[in-house]
């Protein structure tokens, strides 16, 4: 195999049209140089210099090599500079998993913010909803993702960025008695026929649960829903009540009113999940500020 570094010695020899010139400009004495272009002229097995006078010139084989080494040189000069962009978060690609209410509220805006300073970072978006977007990131195929509070501490090496905490609220069909309340104590709805919004087993129904189970009673579901806004149509039909979180909340249904909800006040706490080792990557910790700003609006 050639050695690209004699190649490179051998491009300076040339473009200098002396062995001492181009020990001066490579920073390397004559014999140096020298023993550089004779040990690649064996690797090679022709001359790759003659003699002009007090300099020299390529043979036909030298001229061959050196072309090649100014491609070489081309070729590993654009590398670094796209290692440097890499390293700076220039480029690159960030895959992002979120579930649907974050991504409606949280996802747009935070990257409409960050675009701006990354605009060269390629983004791989995927709504993993229903189910939990974490494990992508503890398996590697995503960089960050959008959770609720997981149950169990994380996996080595994963970290949660708190971003929000997002309050349940009640939703009751115009008209209802508790609607005359600006708060509404949950243990008021115990009573009530109940729509679900939740996925059965999931962290956001276990919240949800836990916090009726600390008012003393068991919800009775009559209906249930795969999401927030029929939930809400549901509820506007007068077949029930519900709680939705204020992310679930950015379209309401004109048939319903809101109220918040207190003794106990049910939350959901929101997190990014990422890796330690990618908290360096400057488009990562970039996307972080920027879903943090947007939380705190």
């Amino acid at each position: 195999m050639l050695d690209v570094r004699r190649m490179q010695v051998l491009r300076a020899v040339v473009s200098s049209g002396s062995v001492t010139a181009a020990a001066t400009n490579l920073g390397y004495t004559p014999s140096a140089v020298s023993q550089q272009i004779a040990a690649l002229e064996r690797q090679v097995g022709l001359p790759l210099l003659e003699r002009v006078g007090r300099g020299v010139r390529p043979t036909a084989a030298g001229w061959l090599l050196t072309e090649h080494a100014a491609i070489i040189a081309k070729y590993v000069a654009e590398a670094e500079t796209a290692l440097a962009d890499l390293r700076a978060g220039r480029t690159g690609l960030l895959a992002i998993r979120y579930f649907a209410t974050a991504g409606a509220a949280l996802v747009p805006p935070a990257l409409a913010k960050w675009r701006a300073e990354f605009p060269g970072v390629q983004v791989d978006l995927k709504l993993i909803d229903p189910g939990d977007p974490l494990p992508e990131v503890v398996r590697g195929q995503a960089d960050l993702a959008i959770v609720v509070s997981p149950r169990d501490q994380p996996a080595d090496g994963i970290r949660l960025v708190h971003l929000l905490d997002d309050p349940y609220h009640a939703v009751l069909p115009k008209g209802h008695p508790l609607t005359a309340k600006r708060v509404v104590d949950l243990a008021d709805m115990a009573d009530e026929p109940w729509v679900s919004n939740e996925l059965s087993g999931g962290r956001c129904q276990e919240l949800m649960l836990s916090a009726c189970a600390s008012a003393g009673f068991t919800p009775n579901f009559i209906v249930e829903s795969d999401d927030y806004a029929t939930a809400q149509g549901l509820v506007a039909a007068g077949l029930g009540v519900t709680l939705i979180p204020g992310l679930g909340l950015g379209q309401r249904h004109p048939a319903v009113v809101v109220r918040r909800v207190r003794n106990p006040e049910p939350v959901r706490s929101i997190y990014a999940a990422v890796r330690e080792t990618s908290l360096a990557r400057p488009a990562l910790a970039g996307l972080l500020d920027a879903l943090r700003d947007v939380a705190t609006q």
